[in-house]
């Protein structure tokens, strides 16, 4: 092919494939006169889901390699010698209280939670999620001013 085909071809390809335009965007509506928002449109905020009060659970034993687990909280259970934990964890039987360990001073009072899998659960499929677990302590004397250590 010449050149002046090759850009004759081109020049025709060129205004082939263009085509009229509109003045206004596409899906704009009213006149040019009419007030634009300039304001960010109002986010709906997602509900919440409602709020599940944490699981009581007691001590069970019989775990497969407790490991010692943080809590998050220690709450007095009014004038008495019990103390109440909470901590985060999985569900059973995959994340099974196995016990608490408490060492008492006249200042301090260290608790360590351990948490495990039951030797009868090793092959069992638990859900990922988290959850909250409480489990109330008895002391051997009221708390009163001591100071709650997390011994994990």
């Amino acid at each position: 092919m010449t050149t002046a085909t090759l850009l004759l071809s081109g020049l025709l390809l060129a205004t082939g494939c263009g085509g009229a335009t509109s003045a206004t965007p596409s899906g704009a509506t009213g006149s040019p006169d009419e007030p634009v928002s300039t304001s960010a449109p109002v986010a709906t905020p997602a509900p919440s889901a409602p709020y599940a009060s944490p699981s009581p659970v007691t001590p069970k034993g019989g775990v497969a390699d407790p490991r010692p687990i943080r809590w998050t909280k220690v709450t007095p259970v009014g004038d008495t010698n019990r103390v109440q934990i909470l901590w985060t964890s999985g569900v059973e039987p995959c994340h099974t209280l196995d016990r608490v360990d408490v060492k008492e001073t006249d200042r301090t009072v260290e608790i360590t939670l351990y948490e495990g899998t039951p030797q009868d659960a090793q092959n069992v499929a638990c859900i990922e999620i988290a959850i909250e677990k409480t489990t109330t302590v008895t002391l051997k004397a009221p708390l009163g001013d001591r100071k709650v250590i997390d011994g994990a």
